[in-house]
This record gives structure tokens, C-alpha cells and sequence, in this order.
């Protein structure tokens, strides 16, 4: 224990630690703030997210590691904190400004996606600088807490892992639910670029008038600054969007949205990708008449999503429709349109028919207790796993249960007019199949995209153009392409049935599961193959990998690792590698809990962003209460093989947690799960990594003096860990093995390093 002499003065403890604390809410500010402006650019997808993430992580790495090592030769450390404080307040616009100027590197046009090498080579050079700085920050700031207080590295970086969590906890709720909705992002950087300034002040200035002086100065200069920034923020989307005029922008908290016009039409882009245009007749058309034909006296009509281009209007033509709810989960698309898509929402406001829903659509079919003749789901194909939601054996068991009887649900994937890949084919044939698990009889008419429509029983569904052709005139609507001489041509016999030959289930075709999302694999495997037809080999031999042999060769694998550690020829070094090895296998455990969770709360809840928001601040509250109760424990290696043995277990426990609440459809029900349950299962998982870090940390350090060692190492490991973990585990192991085989392979991962630590205790 620090003697209590060498504490620092409790004024000036405040101010470390609030400066320590800066550290952490800087860090997740900004990364939601980049990682969103990367997804404008970037496809979105789970590859996206971990290349991404994982290039963060990889810079904070190597900023607290290698850049760390300066700490020591760079004194004092007021000076060099307060020098990075500022580094960080003006690398975090300019990184925003090239994150928005990198699209003309690949000359990539606003809605064109960009494939993983550019993806990768942009969020790994943009990323670079400020990632860096925020993991040497970590080291500095470890060195600057261990002089002020007199503790011991181990000690300090203890510390400073409590304080960044608690900063990083009230920062990732402040920027969700307040920054992002009210805040532009040059905004936000100059908010923050103007905290960790007054922080570099109160660092270095110690003479109370100068101090005052400067705080007046840098508070004139952010009023100055934030005014400019509207003038920045334009300038900068104006290079975004080149080609196109940008009519609006809203930074809402499920994307960044923008409606841009072009030769007499306008698009709505959420993230980069297009929404919908308007006016689009013929998608209008499509989006909504087939299905309703399908039905023979269509009443009540339920659309999750994409109502907005005109085909909402469109399927209010069927004199038989008495009420159309209409569900759209972010109000701010409803009122973008309602501002800038006149034409299309006037009728919509007009109609007593049509009832909207600002709401997760998979929530909104679960909790109503109406029934419906007609659900079509008009939402893009599965590219994440948020999509995949709506296409899975639970969902359409969801539509099922609502659906009239002589119901029909329907959508649309796209695909094309003559040749079908075989990525494609796999895709389609993995949603077919999904689809027939629920659904008795099921239906596709073939073209550039796919339709599919299905009822709970035979005799439902016609595959007839000419019954539909009756329908359409008995029902007087005034379509441009939906109409006589198109029907035919998509409704051929030899086109239908060469469709069905091509995505028809085989013996191996998976099905799509809430816990298993193999169709955005498949996604994007189809994906990747418009770059490079190389990938598809690489996706192929992935997808086509046997998870025990996998499971047993890694088992092996860190189990020889762990062996020739507990060997190594200078003994006071084995403790040490120890810590190192739980450490960066925690880092990959926690990053799979925090996904595990999310991603089993949008399955079984829906997509609600202020319980995730929720579940976000219960892990990130779990790491700093973990963090603190391990600084203040004086337990060592036996503590360290326990923990370890506990985060082995944990992906197991929350996967049987899962399919315990899977049964669960009462609302009231729902609600204490997402209020209470998931927050809590949050804050456990976060407490193990939070206790754990202290601990390995006094274990590491136990041979450094004073404040000796480079207390940016261990911090950097945790950091490699959660590296490796963001790529496997979202763009590879959840999506093809699964929840279950995911947990399997967790748990694998914390074996070893259980038991070398648990060997700890005789060396």
C-alpha cells in the first residue's frame, strides 16, 4: 500500500483525476463521432465495423506501448500530459476533416461502396494520429499519476484504468443521447478539443491569475472556434457530397443523414447509403403492389420501412386498404421528409387510413396485438447484423403469428434480371430456406430483385400473372409499371422455375437464426466479390470450416503458449507473462461479451437505442466499479487464475440466458428485461474485466521500483486482445458459427491462460 504521506493534496488529487477521467470521455467521444463518419464512407457492414475497430484499437496499441516508452525520458509529466491534452484537442477536427476528404483518394462517388483493402487502408492511415495520441495518453497519464500520488506503476495504472472507464462510461451516454442529436461533428470536436485545453491549462499553470487569464482566453477562442465550425461542417460535406447539392444534413442516433438532389430528384442517404429517391415510380410500385395483388381484399396493411419514396401512396390506391400502419424506426427520416419530400408526405398526413410508428419494426410486430392481412417488409437486404434481424426463422415466426387468416407476408431482395451468381445463390437460397421453416407455402418471382411471399397456408399464393392483371383492373389502380404487359414478363414459367432451381435448399443450406446469422455472411461474401473475385475463395473455405477443428486447434495452440511461458529460462519473468497472457485474452473476452450482449438484446428487445444505450453504461459502469474494487484488493495470482477461470465461463452463462429469454413475448416482460436484466448482465461482465486489470497489473509491475516499468505495456495488451476480437468475432465467428459455438470458442480462449496463472502461485 502507498504510504499516506506521499498522497497527493486533495485539491490537487481532484485535478489529476479529472484530467485522468478526460482521458477516457475523450476517447469514446471521439470514437463514435469518427466511426460514424467512417460508416458514411464505408459500406457499414460488420467487415466495415471491425476493420475499423480494429485499426483503433491497433493505434491506441501502439501509442501506449511503443510510444509509451517515452514516458520515462519525457519529464515532468504534467508537461508532457497537458502537451499531449493539446495534441489530441486539434488532431480530433482534423481527423474529421480528412475522414471526409479520403473519398478522393479512391475517387469513390457519394452511395458507392468501397471494398476492405480501401476500407482498411483508409480507417488504418485516417485513424493513425489521434489513436496513437490516446493510447500514449494512457501511459502519460499512468506516470503523471504515479508522481503526483507517489504510487507504484501498478498502482497508477490501476488508477488510470478506473478513471478512463468511469470517463469513457459517461461519455459514451453523454455523446448517444445528447451530442450526436443536437451537435454537429466539428461541433463536438471543438466541445471537446476545449475541455482537454483547460485541462492542458490546469496542468502546467499554477499561478491562480494567469490561470484565470488563460481559462478566459481559451473560453473566448471556443465561442470563436464553435461559431466557425457550421462554416467548417459545410465546407467539409460540400467535399463529401461533391456532385451532388446537399439540400440537408441531421445527425440523428441511428446514422448521419443527408438529402442531396441531383437532375430533378432527390435522395435521402443514411451513413452513405441511399434510403430512397423520390420521385421513383417504379420502385414505389414494386415495393407494395405485388403483395397486396397477392391478397385477395387486402383491409389492414402493416410496412416496416421505406414508405416515404411514394409507395405508401401507392398501396393506399387498394379501395379495400382501411388502415395502413406504417413503421419507420428513426423520426428524424419522417421529419426530413416531411420537409423536403412534400410530395410524398402530404398525402400520407392526410389520410386517416395511415398510422405511423417511430419504432423498431421487429418490436413494434411483437408488442401489437393487432393482426394484419398484408406485412410487407421493405428494408434493405441483411449487410449487418441489425438488418439480419428481419430476415430470420424467429422473425418471420413473429410475422407469421400476426398475420389474418389468407394473410400474406412479403419482400424483396435484391438480385438479377438473367445470371445468379453463386454467392448469390447462397444468399437467397439460405433466406428461402429460412423462410420455409415457418411458412407453408412460398413463392418468388424472379427479376433485378427477387420477391418473395408467403402465407401459413397452401392455396394462398397465386403464381398466375393473369389473376393478378384481374386484380389490378377490378381495383382500378393507376400504375405505370406494375401493370399488363409487365406481370407476364416477370411471371414467366421457364423464368420462375429456372429461379427456383438456382435457390432452391439444399441438404447443407443453414437457416438463418437470431443467434446464428449466417445470411449477412452470405451477404457479405456477395459483397466482396464485386472487387475481387479472389474473395470468394477466402469467404468459401471460411464458411466451409469445421468448428471443432478449429475450436481444438486454437485450444492447442495457447495451451503450447502457455507451456513454453511457464518454462521461460529467467523465472522472475514467468509471473509477469502471466498477467500479460490473462490480460490480452481478457481484452478479446470483453469486447465479445459487450458484443454478445448487444447483439442478443437487439434479437430478443428490438432495436431500441436508449436501453442499449443502457446496456452500454451498465458494462462501462461494471469496469469502473471492477477497477476499483481491484485497486483497493491487495489479492495477486490466485485472484488472477480465478478471474480468469470466471470470464471462461461467462460466454456460456449469457448464452444460456439468452435462450431463456427467447421464449419470453409479454411486454411488460420485455421491459423488465431491457431495463433491468441486460443492464445488470452488463455490469457483471464489465466487472470482470474491470477487477481483473488492477490485479495482472500488480502482478506485471511487481518487480518495478518505484515508478519504474512502462506502465503503457499491459494496457497495450488489452488493447491487442480486444484488436484480434473485434475482427474474428464480428465478421467471422458470430455470423457463421453462431452465438452458441462463439461462446464455445470464448471460453477456449481463457483456458490457457487460467491455468498457467493458476501455476502462478509456486513459482
Amino acid at each position: 500500500m502507498d504510504s499516506q504521506k506521499n498522497l497527493p493534496e486533495p485539491a490537487a488529487a481532484w485535478t489529476i483525476r479529472a484530467v485522468l477521467v478526460l482521458i477516457g470521455f475523450t476517447a469514446v467521444v471521439a470514437q463514435i463521432v469518427l466511426m460514424r463518419e467512417l460508416i458514411v464512407i464505408f459500406y457499414g457492414n460488420e467487415v466495415s465495423l471491425g476493420l475499423m475497430l480494429a485499426s483503433w484499437l491497433f493505434w491506441a496499441a501502439v501509442g501506449s506501448s511503443l510510444l509509451g516508452r517515452l514516458v520515462a525520458r519525457l519529464r515532468p509529466a504534467r508537461r508532457l500530459v497537458a502537451g499531449l491534452e493539446v495534441l489530441i484537442a486539434a488532431a480530433f477536427p482534423v481527423t474529421i476533416w480528412a475522414a471526409r476528404a479520403s473519398r478522393w483518394v479512391f475517387q469513390s462517388l457519394p452511395g458507392e461502396i468501397l471494398g476492405p483493402g480501401p476500407m482498411l487502408a483508409v480507417s488504418f492511415l485516417v485513424l493513425s494520429a489521434f489513436c496513437a495520441l490516446s493510447g500514449w495518453l494512457f501511459a502519460a497519464g499512468s506516470r503523471l499519476y504515479a508522481e503526483e500520488a507517489g504510487a507504484s506503476t501498478a498502482r497508477a495504472t490501476g488508477v488510470v484504468y478506473l478513471l478512463e472507464a468511469a470517463g469513457s462510461g459517461v461519455g459514451g451516454i453523454l455523446a448517444s443521447l445528447v451530442l450526436i442529436r443536437y451537435l454537429s461533428p466539428f461541433e463536438i470536436a471543438s466541445l471537446v478539443g476545449l475541455l482537454n485545453l483547460l485541462a492542458a491549462a490546469g496542468l502546467v499553470i499554477r499561478a491562480r491569475a494567469m490561470r484565470r487569464i488563460v481559462t478566459a482566453a481559451l473560453l473566448i477562442g471556443a465561442v470563436l472556434c464553435f461559431a466557425a465550425s457550421r462554416r467548417v461542417e459545410a465546407v467539409s460535406l460540400s467535399y463529401l457530397w461533391r456532385g451532388f447539392h446537399l439540400a440537408a444534413t441531421r445527425n440523428s442516433v441511428y446514422g448521419s443523414l443527408a438529402v442531396v438532389e441531383t437532375e430533378g430528384s432527390r435522395s435521402l442517404m443514411e451513413s452513405g447509403l441511399v434510403v430512397f429517391h423520390a420521385p421513383d415510380p417504379a420502385a414505389a410500385e414494386e415495393a407494395v403492389h405485388f403483395a397486396l395483388l397477392e391478397h385477395r381484399a387486402p383491409r389492414s396493411l402493416l410496412l416496416i420501412g421505406g414508405g416515404l419514396n411514394g409507395s405508401l401512396s401507392e398501396a393506399l390506391q387498394h379501395p379495400t386498404i382501411e388502415r395502413v400502419d406504417y413503421v419507420e424506426l428513426d423520426p428524424a427520416i419522417l421529419d426530413l421528409a416531411r420537409d423536403y419530400f412534400p410530395r410524398q408526405w402530404m398525402p400520407l398526413r392526410a389520410d386517416a387510413r395511415v398510422r405511423m410508428h417511430s419504432a423498431d419494426g421487429r418490436l413494434f410486430l411483437k408488442a401489437t396485438d393487432s393482426t394484419f392481412d398484408v406485412i410487407i417488409v421493405n428494408l434493405p437486404e441483411p449487410r449487418t447484423a441489425q438488418l439480419n434481424r428481419f430476415y430470420t426463422v424467429e422473425f418471420f415466426r413473429e410475422a407469421a403469428r400476426r398475420l389474418a387468416p389468407g394473410g400474406i407476408f412479403s419482400f424483396q431482395l435484391p438480385a438479377a434480371e438473367n445470371y445468379i451468381s453463386p454467392e448469390l445463390a447462397d444468399f437467397l437460397r439460405c433466406i428461402n430456406n429460412t423462410l420455409r421453416q415457418v411458412f407453408p407455402e412460398v413463392v418468388a418471382i424472379p427479376g433485378p430483385a427477387v420477391h418473395f411471399f408467403a402465407a401459413t397456408r397452401a392455396g394462398i399464393v397465386t403464381a398466375d400473372a393473369r389473376e393478378l392483371i384481374a386484380r389490378l383492373h377490378v381495383r382500378g389502380l393507376r400504375t405505370s409499371y406494375v401493370r399488363e404487359y409487365y406481370l407476364p414478363f416477370r411471371m414467366t414459367a421457364e423464368r420462375r422455375r429456372d429461379l427456383e432451381s438456382q435457390i432452391r435448399p439444399r441438404a447443407e443450406t443453414p437457416v438463418n437464426r437470431d443467434f446464428a446469422p449466417i445470411a449477412y455472411y452470405f451477404n457479405v461474401a456477395l459483397w466482396s466479390t464485386q472487387f475481387n473475385r479472389g474473395y470468394r475463395q477466402v469467404f468459401q473455405s471460411l464458411a466451409e470450416a469445421k468448428f471443432g477443428g478449429i475450436a481444438a486447434a486454437l485450444g492447442l495452440l495457447l495451451l503450447a503458449l502457455a507451456a513454453l511461458l511457464r518454462w521461460l529460462p529467467r523465472k522472475e519473468r514467468r509471473p509477469r507473462a502471466s498477467a500479460g497472457y490473462c490480460v490480452t485474452a481478457m481484452g478479446f473476452t470483453l469486447i465479445g461479451l459487450e458484443m454478445l450482449l448487444l447483439l442478443g438484446f437487439q434479437a430478443i428487445y428490438g432495436y431500441v437505442y436508449h436501453q442499449l444505450a443502457i446496456v452500454i453504461a451498465g458494462f462501462m459502469a461494471g469496469m469502473a466499479l471492477g477497477s476499483f474494487l481491484g485497486v483497493r484488493s491487495g489479492a495477486g495470482m490466485r485472484a488472477l487464475a480465478t478471474v480468469q477461470a470466471v470470464a471462461a465461463l461467462s460466454p456460456l452463462a449469457l448464452y444460456g440466458l439468452f435462450e431463456g429469454l427467447a421464449r419470453i413475448s409479454s411486454p411488460a416482460a420485455l421491459f423488465w428485461v431491457s431495463q433491468i436484466l441486460f443492464p445488470v448482465a452488463a455490469l457483471l461482465g464489465g466487472l470482470l474485466g474491470g477487477y481483473q486489470f488492477p490485479v495482472a497489473s500488480r502482478v506485471f509491475f511487481a518487480g518495478a521500483k518505484g515508478a519504474g516499468g512502462s506502465p503503457g505495456t499491459l494496457y497495450a495488451l488489452d488493447l491487442a486482445g480486444a484488436c484480434l476480437g473485434a475482427v474474428l468475432l464480428s465478421a467471422y465467428l458470430v455470423p457463421v458459427f453462431g452465438f452458441l459455438e462463439t461462446a464455445v470458442l470464448m471460453a477456449v480462449v481463457n483456458v490457457a491462460p487460467a491455468a498457467l496463472a493458476s501455476r502462478g502461485e509456486v513459482w
